[in-house]
């Protein structure tokens, strides 16, 4: 029979073991959870980031509202520009440009619109969701803005963000792990969760996670 000692030791030696399983497993598991929030926000964000080019394309500037911007992908329209026609050896040699052909109507453009939603994301498209981080619960929005920044030489530039924090993406994970992450990321001088954009420099509308 075990005596009292070697049943505290087995006790001890299997609790401990059972620590050390844990503390492997639970990093793992996060990052896995992790990875896959992160993949479907991301996802998100590049709507966004199409639904403020295209916008831009449009008024020449962003936009900090989801009411303006979902109601655009809903009923804005982009121009296109077909051509008809092009230019042959024989205008060439007659000296002609694709300008000089267009003039005289040997190379006809017209502008025709096309939907914003049809062609970006296709009729099946929810533009309400632009809005939504993908599987929270209760659902949380994406922080908006857009403002014109002036950059060294005197350029005006308009700018965008959409970012959403850790805290939101990753809500009911281990705790102690999502506060890790985010004080690497503020020791990094990085946004503790994912944007794309931003309102204090011009970074060619970029993703924090590109």
């Amino acid at each position: 029979m075990k005596t009292a000692i070697q049943i505290v030791l087995i006790a001890i030696a299997i609790l401990l073991g059972y620590l050390i399983f844990n503390s492997v497993k639970r990093p793992i598991e996060f990052e896995k959870a992790k990875k896959e929030r992160y993949e479907k926000v991301v996802e998100r964000l590049k709507d966004i980031r199409k639904a403020e080019l295209a916008y831009k394309d449009v008024h020449g500037e962003f936009t900090g509202s989801w009411d303006t911007l979902i109601d655009f992908v809903k009923t804005g329209e982009l121009p296109l520009v077909k051509k008809i026609g092009m230019l042959t050896d024989s205008m060439v040699a007659l000296g002609w440009t694709e300008e000089t052909a267009i003039k005289k109507g040997a190379i006809i453009r017209d502008t025709i619109f096309i939907s914003v939603q049809d062609t970006l994301y296709g009729k099946t498209f929810n533009a309400e969701n632009l809005k939504v981080v993908p599987g929270t619960d209760p659902v949380a929005e994406f922080h908006l803005g857009a403002t014109i920044i002036t950059t060294g030489s005197g350029i005006q530039v308009p700018i965008f963000e959409a970012k959403v924090h850790n805290n939101t993406v990753l809500d009911g994970l281990d705790r102690q792990l999502v506060i890790n992450l985010n004080d690497k990321a503020r020791t990094n001088e990085k946004y503790p969760g994912l944007k794309v954009g931003s309102l204090t420099e011009a970074n060619n509308n970029a993703g924090n996670w590109e």
